[in-house]
């Protein structure tokens, strides 16, 4: 769904972050899953597809790459996220900075100089980042200390829902204050939190079923409870089974437990093609259920596709046929089981992403694959041509390099390339990007 951008109002300002408390102090120590470090390898941002409203980070006078462009000026990228609109990276010395749409706060920071949401430029938190989530017009952190934070907005089919009761959030906020978090995902208009004691809470949206804590009556916000129930972060009821992984798709969560000796996957969310891994329903499911997911490293989704990566490194399928998201070729019909991307089976794949119709692999030795909906031009194949399957980019900013992560959203693409090093090993920091001509702009519509 594309948004207008509106002008931010300016007498809508938030206070700033809460500082750390004698209770965020003792949260650092308690026990149970610890909170992960932050990734380490350094790289410089790429970014492809459309640019309308500057989340490519290439200023204000490119309108689409069909190939990842360098974007200047920044450097120690080590993580990154693809919002609907907007963009986040996360740098070595656990800071984030935000560029793209802001219309409803989902950059975290002020904007009211015009043209300042085209470049990326930093939150302010009160501790070190190790970990970011990006929705529709939302986005999230997890601090190293266990506090999670969140700014912007959720939708749901009435529009803004707010982030909170008192509406919109333009600066981060505290999610849950008295809560040790250890990791944090999100998906278009939800926000998925794992606590260190193996306790799962969501907030946001649950029409499509996705915080799998409200029921089908409650979940347009009309009940008794109204919005409270929806935009109050509360616990999923895993029936006393410890959680140690979450896994938010566009409307699907997935929660990976302990259930005995064995891990299971749970699953809830919309379901209309199969993309739970459970028998089709054409209303969402509301409460956790159980897949046949096994092995399972990482879960990653659009709209109607969710792909699989396994322990042993091997990618799988399930979900919508269309414009080829699903990596498997020309194929009759959806696929309502797991199976595998055969073009992939020769790789050893450490990470996947997902935009809404389209799906991204990233290999040990630094080669990146694309495939599915290639309109936007956010395949960066440098062609607005459907990939059916997995294809591998060789644009001049990826030919012969290492990509180190990828993500994309509604309609762009982020990279992370491995940083050139110096003699002395030391990174070798960009100061400077090279002049960018403004693109093609032609493309389909979307089918």
């Amino acid at each position: 769904m594309v948004r207008v951008k509106r002008p931010l109002p300016k007498d809508e300002i938030d206070e700033p972050a809460a500082k750390t408390s004698k209770l965020q102090s003792a949260r650092r120590k308690s026990s149970g899953i610890e909170v992960p470090k932050r990734l380490t390898i350094i790289g410089n941002l790429l970014s492809c597809g459309q640019n309308e409203v500057g989340q490519l980070g290439l200023g204000e006078d490119v309108p689409e790459k069909t190939r990842p462009a360098l974007v200047p000026n920044v450097s120690n990228v080590v993580d990154l996220k693809a919002g609907g609109m907007h963009s986040l990276y996360l740098t070595d010395d656990g800071k984030i900075y935000s560029f793209g749409c802001n219309d409803e706060g989902a950059l975290g920071r002020d904007t009211s100089v015009e043209g300042s949401e085209h470049t990326p430029s930093p939150v302010d938190l009160p501790a070190p980042c190790v970990k970011i989530s990006a929705g529709d017009s939302h986005s999230g952190c997890l601090l190293d200390d266990g506090r999670a934070f969140a700014w912007g907005s959720f939708r749901d089919s009435h529009g803004n829902m707010g982030l909170t009761l008192d509406g919109n959030k333009r600066f981060p906020i505290e999610i849950v204050p008295s809560v040790k978090f250890v990791d944090i995902d999100s998906g278009a208009d939800h926000l998925v939190l794992l606590s260190n004691d193996g306790r799962v809470y969501t907030v946001g949206c649950a029409e499509q079923g996705q915080l799998g804590r409200v029921s089908a009556r409650s979940s347009s916000g009309e009940s008794r409870r109204g919005k409270r129930q929806l935009l109050v972060p509360e616990m999923v009821n895993l029936k006393r089974l410890k959680a140690d992984a979450i896994f938010a798709t566009t409307y699907c969560t997935f929660i990976r437990v302990q259930n005995g000796s064995a891990e299971n996957i749970l699953a809830f969310g919309l379901n209309n093609y199969w993309q739970l891994g459970l028998p089709k329903t054409d209303a969402p499911l509301f409460t956790p259920r159980p897949t046949k997911f096994t092995n399972v490293k990482s879960i990653v989704g659009g709209q109607h596709h969710t792909l699989v990566l396994t322990n042993d490194n091997k990618c799988w399928a399930i979900g919508r046929k269309e414009y080829g998201r699903l990596g498997i070729g020309e194929v009759e019909n959806d696929v309502d089981a797991l199976v595998p991307i055969e073009t992939l089976n020769n790789e050893k794949v450490i990470q996947l992403a997902c935009g809404e119709s389209c799906s991204f692999a990233v290999t040990e030795n630094g080669k990146v694959f694309a495939w599915g909906f290639g309109s936007n031009n956010q395949l960066g194949t440098g062609s607005d041509e459907d990939a059916l399957v997995p294809t591998l980019l060789t644009g001049q900013q990826v030919k012969d390099k290492q990509v180190i992560a990828v993500a994309s959203g509604g309609q762009h693409t982020l990279f992370v390339v491995k940083a050139d090093s110096t003699k002395n090993g030391e990174p070798n920091k960009q100061n400077g990007g090279p002049k960018v001509a403004a693109a093609d702009t032609t493309s389909k519509k979307k089918k």
